[in-house]
């Protein structure tokens, strides 16, 4: 055997020279402990989440349909705010179906933010301003991004597919 050879300064200061383990050795393998199946909530909020969607269409359909009938309600004005806020964010979530639920939430209410502005900015600058055309163009831009985002997803998984079935190849 030869003798020691001296150490090259990454070496010295290795954290396995101290006994620390490395990244290979602290990998785990993960297992679900309900080996598959999903388990079923129990409780009183185990149905919360369509009810609250369900009240939350509701409550923009409704918000909707008193401002673009004129309706003097003292309920228009908050049905409206909700309903321009929650309908651009409902079709930029979509868009944003990889981010975490935190990430969504906060990029697709400042999207909606952002809509509504363009819109207000847009019509104040032709001089068309009205509170049904707002409603009109935010609806439908909201409606065509959710279109965009149903019918270009399909056509992601295609694309995912070839690609997975030339990567094999």
């Amino acid at each position: 055997m030869t003798g020691a050879v001296g150490l090259r300064d990454i070496e010295v200061r290795h954290p396995a020279r101290r006994g620390a383990k490395s990244p290979m050795q602290t990998i785990r393998i993960k297992t679900s402990s309900t080996d598959g199946t999903e388990r079923t909530r129990t409780g009183p909020g185990r149905d919360l989440s369509p009810l609250l969607a369900g009240t939350a269409t509701a409550v923009g359909a409704t918000g909707a349909l008193l401002a673009l009938a004129d309706v003097g309600s003292p309920l228009r004005g908050p049905f409206t705010l909700f309903f321009l806020l929650a309908a651009p964010a409902a079709a930029i979530a979509a868009a944003l179906r990889g981010l975490d639920p935190f990430g969504r939430t906060l990029a697709s209410l400042a999207g909606a933010v952002v809509v509504n502005m363009l819109v207000a900015q847009g019509m104040l600058a032709v001089h068309r301003w009205s509170v049904r055309g707002g409603v009109v163009v935010v609806t439908a831009l909201s409606v065509l991004l959710l279109l965009g985002v149903v019918v270009l997803r399909p056509a992601d998984r295609i694309l995912k597919r070839i690609k997975e079935v030339r990567s094999r190849r």
